[in-house]
């Protein structure tokens, strides 16, 4: 497989392309992750909220019985500095997705990803693997600092471009494990550690790992 990174998408040939697709390619689907299930879960807000929360209110406890100019002042730096770490990672959040655009076509998937420097990723279906998250093949190989958060969670060693948190998971799913059977009809699709050589296929409405052989 190659993975070809492009930069600055001012001169795309379409949203999310970086030149026009050639003859016989054609787009399946493109979408961009939802910024609210990314703080959630990429980001882990409301994690960071229950824990500032609790941090608040022990801090609260400890300095019951304080003059209420002693208690008041550390309290309210405590919540702002909260409020502001939380803030910060929502904005961050909102900006991964908006500045992300995943696109499916019949031979590839393409990944344009980046806040500051804005790279784009060609992931063919030839000699690769796909799924919502996608395992490269061979040597390949993507540094995790320039996927994240668009990686696979926890796979630091071999780093796994992941299409976070879309809508509808399991159409898209479907039609890239479709896209990769027309692209390589004599070649089985592996969920996991399972041949599927069926043309059906379940899909998780969260996580989906499709790695060829």
């Amino acid at each position: 497989m190659n993975v070809n990174p492009h930069h600055e998408h001012e001169f795309e040939a379409a949203p999310g392309l970086p030149e026009a697709l050639p003859t016989g390619e054609r787009l399946l689907w493109q979408g961009t992750p939802d910024w609210k299930l990314l703080a959630l879960h990429v980001f882990h807000v409301r994690t960071l909220a229950i824990y500032f929360s609790v941090m608040v209110v022990l801090q609260a406890l400890y300095l019951l019985g304080e003059p209420q100019a002693r208690l008041l002042v550390p309290l309210a730096t405590s919540v702002a500095l909260s409020l502001t770490a939380l803030g910060l990672l929502t904005w961050l959040a909102w900006l991964t997705a908006r500045t992300a655009l995943y696109t499916l076509t019949s031979k590839r998937v393409v990944m344009r990803i980046g806040i500051v420097l804005t790279l784009t990723f060609n992931l063919p279906l030839k000699n690769g693997a796909g799924d919502i998250a996608l395992k490269l093949a061979g040597e390949d190989h993507i540094a995790w600092l320039n996927l994240w958060p668009h990686a696979k969670p926890w796979a630091l060693k071999n780093p796994e471009p992941c299409l976070r948190l879309i809508p509808d998971a399991v159409r898209v799913g479907e039609r890239l494990v479709q896209a990769w059977r027309e692209a390589n009809p004599s070649v089985p699709v592996m969920l996991g550690d399972i041949i599927d050589e069926q043309p059906s296929l379940t899909v998780n409405h969260r996580s989906t790992q499709a790695v060829t052989a």
